[in-house]
């Protein structure tokens, strides 16, 4: 079953302002402040919407949320935004209404975030598909690329709207989105040179230098330092909540979304640069002969950059920031520029190139998401604008701004004025004319062709001479004076001569939202928004894909000398076209309020609040709406809420809903002037009786809650009585039955206790008998026992005294070698082979046993040792057994070389690059590599050499270079020569006649002599087409040099000599090697 609800339940002050009893602005304020302290930030005025903006996340935009109000009537929940969202959308798609959604409010109010909830609510409950999906995410994505261009921080807002923006949401008649068409009113591109104290640029010049990679940077000829640039304000650069760089790749991806290619995000990047660069050019004083004062450029530098960025020429866009040409008919006149007068001339042209590059980009965009069907649309408007402005400091911007909620303003009274008859006539409802204040008079002082402010502006620009603000100042005061919404303190109405709160140079025009004080000064200035021909024509012959685009009348073969509209003038008819539009819809409105200037949650200032729902028109906006009759209800909720009201009605009513709310308000004796029936609807005149049904409404739910809780309270003691007795009954019969168990269980157990008894008597009595028995034939078998023993032991003892010794002595050398065995078993050694202990014998007859078991567990031991070797440490182990034959007690060296293991490969010569070359020469696996020296038998010394043996041959080669310098065959090798001392000399001999044997033998010198020597004997032993190598250990041989036998003596060295070995020349036929004693 469905729960009815409505928007007077569980309502928190008021939740419509129609209802506020009693009617005054500080009970209107006190009801703002109660709902928004309990975090209620919406409010209805009838249909109309007042949104406060809470300055932090709320829970109450979920998906759950947009559930909750789709298809829900307008009324039947707590206010919010998606109410208003769902019932424009469903008017539009079911009842073929166009619509447009008004959303005002001054700066900070949250307007740009209200029109995006109801662009998100609308995206989340029309139709799916992936084409509507498409429209839908490029509807959404154009608001960060408007916002990127279009917004800027504020003293007042973060992200605050420096445009205003109309979108018509284009429908097909399934209410699915097709497309849309974006409109922007005044861009305040004023704000592109020059920003007031604690507020920023465009967001888009700070995004770009935060966000942009350091190569795109560089292209755009751009630094991330903002103080390089003149148009960056520095005290706001950097904004608290705001990541520029992070927003930079948002709106990327946004334009990438919504249809931009590549060059053409390039392109507006490149004029984004151009404009910073332009901030930049400044310019000096310069005089001329005739006495005129002219300027140049001080630094070219940026305008170089700029050039080339836009791909114009810089002496031509030099000559237009110095000179101006004017033309009139036929003739041209050529004047130059001054300081002012080029500052100008270049700050126009930034203002010109972005608020063109601004308006480029909001019809780019429409073409991208305009709706490509030709058939007939359902439209949805969202207008975001500025709301009504009231500073310290009021000019051009402010006056045009107040006009355009001037004209809103009269829309929106006219379409209630009009809304409410419509519906009076439809219902049947009796008509009455309401009396409210109509700003139609102040609209005419604004925008009167003749005599109106706008018209005498453009008049007064387009008047030939002297043009200042004091001279339409001065026009002002004579035409306006006498209208009673104007005041002047130098107009002919004598009544503010000694007003001293209204300057001379100001004049104040009485708004609905209040009197606002406007300065002339720059009114004239910023109307005529004049860009000198000579930039534009610079600017038009541009290379820049863009440029051309952006200013056509640039277009030399195109001059029009026609002076350009004024910007009053395209505002106003811009807004002419605005209120067209919005009188075709049906309008949808919400009031965007901001609670404190300091953008803090949970502050509520009540004078800020009071002067924003002034100038709103908030209270006006009451009183219409109250002027007929206060609240309005069909029939059937109506009588489905208040039925209970009446004994006739409740609990069902089986007639008309309508005859059903007559019989309930006739009960309930309500005056007869305190309602109307429509066709419909009951319309109620006064709050006060809609909160008399209310109150009796409450009182009578409280009663039905008491009955209701009294039958509930019986029916729940009943039922727990009926349980009690039930659950006594079963306890009951559960409890005798457990008796009647306990009560058997006890027969049964003494029966058995009874039985056992009898049993046991009975099994003990047979147990005697058993054991008697048992007993006599035990004694009759011992007694046998015995006496057959007797008998054996007689026949026993004569066959023993003749054999009884040598039982007896093979009998204790069992035991001893059982106890030998048994404690040798238990002291055996470790497993290690090098491990010499072994238990002492116990007898001395046991003396060979014992060093026969000792050698055979030696033996034992070995093996299991050698079983644990890999192959490659078996051959190490069978090398290192080699050199100890060899070497071993022959030469001094080889105890210092067991502890060294045999590596073979000292140089890596297959991972070194540098030996690359040679390692690819030698063809065989190379089993040793070292560095070796070669003794020169000149003088004795030694030079690096690096030894390489394969199975084959003996390699020696330049260690610098790898050069191979000598390939010995192994089988041209007669034997090997080394010393009995601990020299790592030794000599390799040739054979006679061999061919390696040409240049004689080898004397070399290493320390791994060991390792060499053993490689040599083991190869050549392991050869079987080869005789074994001879080893010579002496501490003189002979070494044969090409023809020239000399002898090798080697010696004890004295300590004097040190610890080094030393070879020297004796004579033609002796070398002498010192060797070290301590070596």
């Amino acid at each position: 079953m469905e729960v009815k609800t409505s928007l007077l339940d569980n309502m928190i002050g008021v939740g419509d302002m129609v209802l506020l009893e009693p009617l005054t602005e500080d009970s209107f304020l006190e009801n703002l402040k109660k709902r928004f302290d309990h975090n209620e930030i919406y409010t209805y005025i009838g249909s109309v919407v007042i949104s406060l903006n809470p300055y932090r996340s709320l829970p109450i935009y979920t998906p759950d949320k947009v559930e909750e109000y789709r298809n829900r009537n307008f009324y039947e929940l707590s206010p919010h935004i998606y109410a208003l969202a769902d019932e424009a959308y469903r008017s539009l798609r079911d009842q073929d209404k166009d619509q447009c959604i008004l959303i005002t409010g001054e700066s900070g109010a949250g307007k740009t975030e209200a029109s995006k909830l109801v662009m998100s609510y609308v995206a989340a409950v029309c139709g799916k598909g992936q084409e509507v999906n498409k429209v839908k995410e490029q509807l959404l994505q154009s608001n960060p690329v408007l916002e990127a261009f279009g917004n800027a921080k504020t003293v007042r807002n973060d992200n605050s709207s420096r445009f205003g923006k109309y979108m018509d949401i284009e429908f097909d008649f399934k209410g699915d989105p097709l497309g849309g068409v974006i409109s922007n009113y005044l861009l305040e591109k004023s704000r592109v040179v020059k920003q007031p104290r604690g507020e920023r640029n465009f967001h888009i010049f700070y995004q770009l230098l935060s966000g942009a990679s350091d190569d795109t940077l560089k292209k755009l000829k751009l630094e991330r330092d903002f103080s390089k640039y003149n148009y960056l304000s520095l005290d706001s650069a950097t904004v608290s909540g705001l990541d520029d760089a992070a927003n930079f790749r948002t709106v990327r991806n946004a334009m990438q979304i919504v249809g931009f290619m590549e060059d053409e995000m390039q392109s507006v990047l490149e004029l984004v640069a151009a404009v910073l660069k332009l901030g930049n050019i400044e310019f000096k004083p310069e005089s001329r002969c005739n006495g005129m004062d002219e300027s140049r450029i001080k630094d070219k530098n940026d305008l170089k950059e700029m050039c080339e960025l836009l791909g114009t020429e810089q002496s031509v866009l030099e000559r237009a920031f110095s000179y101006r040409t004017v033309e009139a008919k036929m003739e041209k006149v050529s004047t130059t520029l001054n300081v002012a007068q080029a500052y100008y001339a270049r700050d126009a042209l930034a203002k010109n190139l972005y608020s063109r590059l601004f308006s480029w980009l909001v019809t780019r965009i429409n073409e991208s998401i305009k709706a490509q069907a030709k058939t007939r649309h359902k439209v949805m408007g969202v207008l975001d604008i500025y709301g009504f402005e009231i500073f310290e400091d009021n000019s051009f911007e402010q006056f045009i701004i107040n006009y355009c909620n001037e004209k809103l303003q009269q829309i929106f009274i006219e379409l209630t004025l009009r809304e409410e008859q419509e519906e009076y006539i439809r219902e049947g409802i009796e008509w009455t004319n309401i009396e409210y204040f109509n700003n139609a008079v102040i609209c005419d002082l604004i925008e009167n062709n003749q005599n109106g402010i706008l018209a005498m502006l453009d008049e007064e620009c387009l008047r030939p001479g002297t043009v200042t603000d004091e001279t339409f100042l001065d026009k002002l005061n004579t035409i306006c004076a006498d209208h009673q919404h104007f005041e002047s303190r130098l107009s002919k109405n004598s009544k503010f001569l000694n007003d001293h709160s209204l300057p001379h140079n100001c004049f104040r025009i009485q708004h609905y939202a209040g009197k606002v004080l406007y300065r002339v000064e720059g009114f004239v200035d910023k109307n005529n928004d004049l860009l000198y021909r000579d930039l534009s024509q610079a600017m038009y012959k541009a290379n820049h894909s863009l440029i051309k685009q952006l200013f056509p009348e640039g277009n030399p073969a195109k001059v029009n000398l026609k002076r350009p509209p004024t910007a009053g003038f395209q505002f106003k008819a811009s807004v002419g076209t605005l209120m067209s539009n919005l009188q075709s819809k049906n309008p949808n409105y919400i009031r965007c309020i901001k609670p404190n200037d300091k953008k803090a949650s949970h502050v509520f200032n009540g004078s800020l609040v009071c002067h924003q729902a002034r100038y709103l028109g908030l209270m006006e906006n009451v009183r219409v709406r109250r002027a007929g009759y206060a609240f309005r209800q069909a029939y059937e909720p109506c009588l489905e809420r208040y039925k209970m009201l009446c004994k006739k009605t409740w609990p069902h009513w089986k007639g008309r809903a309508r005859q059903g709310v007559e019989v309930l308000m006739t009960d309930l004796q309500v005056p007869a002037e305190e309602f109307s029936y429509g066709r419909s609807k009951i319309f109620i005149r006064n709050p006060r009786t809609l909160f008399f049904l209310e109150e009796k409404r409450k009182q009578c739910l409280e009663d039905l809650a008491t009955l209701i809780q009294k039958i509930y309270k019986g029916w729940k003691c009943r039922s727990h009585f009926l349980l009690l007795k039930k659950s006594q009954v079963v306890v009951a019969s559960w409890f005798r039955r457990y008796a009647q168990q306990k009560k058997y269980q006890k027969i049964k157990h003494a029966t058995t206790m009874v039985q056992s008894y009898t049993r046991g008597w009975q099994a003990r009595k047979l147990l005697r008998k058993l054991k008697y028995q048992k007993k006599c034939e035990e004694a009759v078998t011992t007694i046998a026992a015995f006496w057959h023993g007797t008998q054996v032991r007689r026949e026993y003892r004569k066959f023993f005294r003749a054999n009884a010794g040598k039982k007896i002595y093979n009998f204790t050398i069992q035991r001893i070698m059982q106890k030998y065995f048994l404690g040798l078993k238990s002291k055996l050694p470790s497993m290690s082979p090098i491990d010499k202990t072994w238990p002492a014998r116990p007898y001395s007859f046991l003396d060979g046993v014992h060093a026969e078991l000792r050698r055979i567990f030696h033996l034992w031991r070995c093996k299991k040792y050698r079983s644990q070797f890999t192959e490659e440490k078996k051959a190490v182990y069978e090398e290192k057994l080699e050199a100890s034959e060899l070497f071993k007690d022959k030469k001094a060296l080889y105890p210092s070389s067991v502890r060294q293991p045999f590596k073979g490969d000292y140089l890596e010569i297959s991972k070194n690059p540098k030996y690359q070359k040679l390692s690819s020469a030698v063809d065989e696996k190379i089993l040793l590599a070292d560095v070796v020296n070669k003794i020169n038998r000149a003088n004795g010394k030694g030079s690096s050499r690096l030894f390489l043996l394969t199975k084959k041959n003996v390699v020696l080669a330049d260690q610098k270079t790898g050069q191979l310098k000598a390939n010995v065959p192994l089988a041209d090798l007669a034997s090997v020569s080394t010393s009995t001392q601990t020299d790592g000399f030794f000599a390799l001999k040739l054979k006679e006649g061999s061919a390696s044997a040409v240049k004689g033998d080898f004397l070399l010198s290493s320390d791994h002599l060991i390792e060499i020597i053993t490689k040599l004997h083991r190869i050549g032993s392991m050869a079987a087409d080869r005789e074994k190598l001879n080893i010579d250990i002496s501490d003189e041989f002979l070494v044969q040099f090409k023809q020239d036998k000399v002898c090798v003596k080697f010696i004890q060295g004295s300590p004097k000599n040190g610890n080094s070995v030393s070879c020297k020349r004796k004579n033609n036929r002796l070398l002498e090697v010192s060797v070290p004693a301590s070596s």
